[in-house]
């Protein structure tokens, strides 16, 4: 008997914002840039990229180019896209930090 498999879809496990923000969470642990600017992109379609990109100021193509993986987006497009999930950008000690302060 052959196994049957679905296809996984992302778009189906970030319905809330508890679940994109725990989804944008998981990500920013590994710390590659190409997959936090994946997932950005990821909930930016789950809720809607039109209504995304009018809430951000960012066009539709800039959500779709940039947020995937290689998209490369600038601070400032991050910037933008983070304010419209109701979060900001701050920094962290990393755990396995040995460094002292700056």
């Amino acid at each position: 008997m052959a196994l049957e498999t679905t296809r996984f879809d992302i778009q189906n496990y970030i319905k809330t914002h508890e679940d994109q923000t725990g989804y944008l969470d998981a990500v920013l642990e590994d710390g590659d840039p190409a997959l936090i600017a994946a997932a950005i992109g990821d909930i930016a379609r789950a809720r809607g990229a039109s209504q995304f990109a009018k809430d951000s100021g960012l066009s539709r193509e800039t959500i779709y180019k940039v947020f995937r993986p290689g998209g490369n987006p600038t601070l400032d497009t991050i910037a933008k896209a983070v304010k419209v999930l109701g979060l900001r950008l701050s920094l962290a000690p990393a755990s396995n930090s040995t460094k002292g302060p700056i």
